[in-house]
Order: structure tokens, then sequence, then C-alpha cells
């Protein structure tokens, strides 16, 4: 068989682990020159110019370079690309022809996440980034009841947000989430699985714990409480996964891997044991979902506990399409939802598990269901800050123009941040709905 190099690659991508307990992963000089043999490919290929900001503003760094290639190009403002990727994966999963097992290796977001992880050990890390990723620090103590109601209030207020953006660099435009007092856990207190058959698939299991993720558990605890009607409408036995903490994600996008460490070794050992009782696993936000059926056995592939998880965790559409072709998913829909326009977040797409939200939503009766695949440019945190919130106004902009020509009766993401995202790109006082309370309603529960 031919050895000869090939313009790309007709093989299915793989994924290497990253590898961060290799030495050789800190070292700065291996970074420096990974950075620069991946930054030449990409320079002579320039697919991905419309993903994201990363790629646009390294092809302005070679462009307005005295050589105009790679090598022209200040090592130090390589970190310029590294703090636009906010790791969506898309570059990895739809455009790059180089992804292993191609000869040239190129994994684009890892190689980022690498970089920032280098650079979070070296201090590169503001205040304001490390308060934003501790998710549940932060949310527990915004939600205590009285301290709810300061947050949010502040947090709609022009003068408290001026002062937010020059003391921590949160821009003063951006959507932040609302805190509830009445957390996901407290509505779901005393809630004990439905007495249901439980009926198997070939891939399911037939009982569902929700991993609620921060957010649902601070932020948008609704969208848990009708996560779990519809799963209990459709007769599977379905809790709550009780202290939990956060599944790692923000600090993943920081760079912080000491800190996912941690975090991974709270949560897996108690959602494996959950595992090993019969229990299948969702979460109600995308990143949430992928980090443990992605990220987490990159980092840990050697760790059955980490694998055993991955393998039992589910998207909740994922799950409920897999339901619906065994013949198990109730269709009893009382009423239509007329259309919808839906965006497809970025980290659903990069689980590979098809647009399982639009199929079920279009089960429906007089339901129309429109399918944006295009990254809305939030990505948790980078939406809200200062240097980056114009930016990613930018990118939602054809996302919102698609939500305004559908003139769809409603519009949602799987993720709630990007739903969000998106109505401040609409900027018309509408909000996004999640598509699990979308069908709820369709339910009529």
């Amino acid at each position: 068989m031919s050895t000869a190099s090939r313009e790309g690659s007709l093989d299915a991508p793989t994924r290497h682990p990253l590898g961060q307990n290799d030495p050789e992963f800190y070292n700065e000089d291996s970074l420096y020159a990974e950075l620069e043999r991946v930054y030449d490919i990409c320079h002579g290929c320039r697919r991905c110019v419309s993903l994201c900001n990363a790629f646009p503003t390294l092809f302005d760094l070679v462009d307005e370079s005295d050589t105009m290639e790679v090598d022209g190009v200040d090592k130090q403002d390589y970190w310029q690309v590294v703090d636009h990727c906010y790791l969506c994966d898309l570059c990895y999963l739809t455009k790059c022809p180089y992804v292993p097992p191609h000869e040239w290796n190129v994994d684009f977001p890892h190689l980022m996440l690498r970089a920032k992880a280098i650079g979070y050990k070296k201090g590169r890390a503001k205040m304001r980034d490390k308060i934003v990723s501790s998710t549940d620090t932060v949310g527990s103590f915004a939600s205590i009841p009285i301290v709810a109601n300061v947050v949010n209030a502040a947090n709609r207020n022009e003068h408290t947000r001026a002062l937010l953006e020059s003391a921590l660099g949160v821009h003063a435009d951006a959507r932040l989430p609302e805190y509830h007092s009445k957390t996901l856990s407290k509505r779901s207190r005393g809630h004990q699985p439905g007495d249901f058959e439980v009926k198997t698939t070939d891939r399911t299991r037939g009982k569902v714990a929700i991993f609620a993720t921060c957010y649902g558990e601070y932020n948008e605890p609704q969208v848990g409480e009708d996560l779990l009607r519809v799963f209990e409408h459709n007769e599977i036995p379905t809790m709550i996964v009780r202290d939990s903490v956060c599944c790692g994600m923000p600090k993943l996008e920081l760079g912080d891997l000491d800190s996912v460490e941690k975090l991974k070794n709270h949560n897996i050992p108690l959602l494996a044991r959950l595992v090993d009782e019969g229990w299948d696993i969702i979460a109600p936000v995308p990143s949430c979902t992928l980090q443990f059926k992605q990220e987490l056995p990159l980092m840990f592939p050697q760790d059955e506990a980490v694998a055993k998880v991955r393998d039992a965790f589910f998207d909740p559409f994922e799950y409920l399409a897999l339901r619906h072709k065994a013949g198990l998913l109730k269709t009893d829909f009382q009423q239509s939802i007329g259309k919808i326009a839906y965006h497809v977040a970025c980290h659903q797409r990069v689980q590979r598990i098809g647009l399982k939200t639009r199929d079920i939503l279009a089960l429906v009766p007089d339901t129309e269901v429109e399918a944006i695949e295009r990254c809305s440019g939030h990505d948790g945190t980078y939406a809200i800050k200062q240097e980056f919130h114009d930016v990613s106004m930018k990118i939602v902009r054809p996302v919102a123009t698609r939500v305004k020509k559908a003139e769809a009766d409603a519009y949602a993401s799987d993720c709630p941040m990007a739903g969000h995202h998106i109505s401040a790109g609409l900027a018309d006082g509408s909000s996004t709905q999640h598509p699990i309370s979308l069908l709820r309603q369709a339910y009529g529960i």
C-alpha cells in the first residue's frame, strides 16, 4: 500500500488522549513548535475562517507579518489565537481535513486546550476567569434566598453593571444568568422515581438519573423539572442525582486541569455507582454531556469508572430517540408547538448523534422545525468578557438573522446559554425556550 502524502483524509476521525500527565505536555518550547506547525497548516488551508474569531485572528497575524507566513508572527502573539478559541470543537468535527488518523495529525481544539493549560500554570488566567468558572461556589452563594434577589437586581442595573465591568472585566451589556433560590435540588426534594415497569432496549436500560449541572441547578431549574416530567410521562423511572458538583467544563475551558481532575474525582465514583445500579445518565446542557462522553475519557483513558460513565451517558433527546426507535416513546401530544427555529448547539453536534432534538420535536403534529447549524459564539463565559463580548455578538448575528427570517412561533437551543445569547442578538424582547420545555408543552403536562 502506498504511503505517499495525500490531501485530506477519507478515514473516520479519531481522537488521541490529551496526555496531560506527560511531562512534555507542559513544555513551553514544545508547545510553541507545535503551535507553529499547526498554524502553518491552518494558514495554508483557511477552511475554518468563518467558524469563530480564532482563525481570522491567526490569518490577520500572518497577513500583517513581514513574511506573510507563520514564521513572521511573533510567538507571543500566538496567544491571541488561543484566547479566541472557546473549544466548540466544530473545526475538528466539520471542517478540518487533516484530523487524525491523517498523517498531519491536526487537533486544533486540544492544542488550544494544551496552550490554555500551560497559560494557566504560568498565571495568565485573570481573577474574573477564575471566578466565573467556579460555578458551584458562585451558584451556591448567589442562590441564597435574599442574596439571589440582590444579585439578580444588580445584574439588571446599568450602574452596578458598569462597576462590574470596570472592576472585573464583565461586559456591561452581556446578559448574565438569573439565579434561583429555589434550586432544582430543593424543587425535587422528596421526589421518588415513578413505580413504572423498567423497559430496556438494545442501548437503554430504562431508568434515568438526571445530572442537573450547575446551570440546571442554580440558573434554570425549570428545565430540570421539565426533563423530569417528560421522562416520567414516558413511564421511565427518573431521579435527580444528589450531591454532584460541576462537570468541570468551565475549568477545562480555562485550562485549569487540576480542578477538572478534582471535580472528576468527586463525580465519577458517584455516577459509576448509579450505573452499577442500572441507571442511565442524562444532563440538560450539551457541554456537560460532552464532558463525560468525550473530554474526561480523553483525559483519563485508563480509568475504567470514567469509561463506564461515558457509556451510560446520553443527550436527553438522543435517549428519547432511542426509546422511540424501540416503540417506547409516547406520542400522545395534546397540542402543536407551531414553527420552531431550532439552534443546534455546538457541543451537541460534536457528540455525533445527529439532529435528535429536531426529529423528536417534529413528531408533534402540525409542528415544523427549522434547524440552524451555526455557532452562537457564547461558550458560557466568552460572551460575557469585556474583551470578547463584541466579537461574540458578531458571531451570533447570522444565527439571529436566521431566527428572524424564519418568522417562527418560538426559537430554542439545547444550550440554554446559547439560546439567551440569540435573544440578545435579536434584541426584540423575545425569549428563548429549551426544547424539552417545548416538548412538555406539546404533551400538555
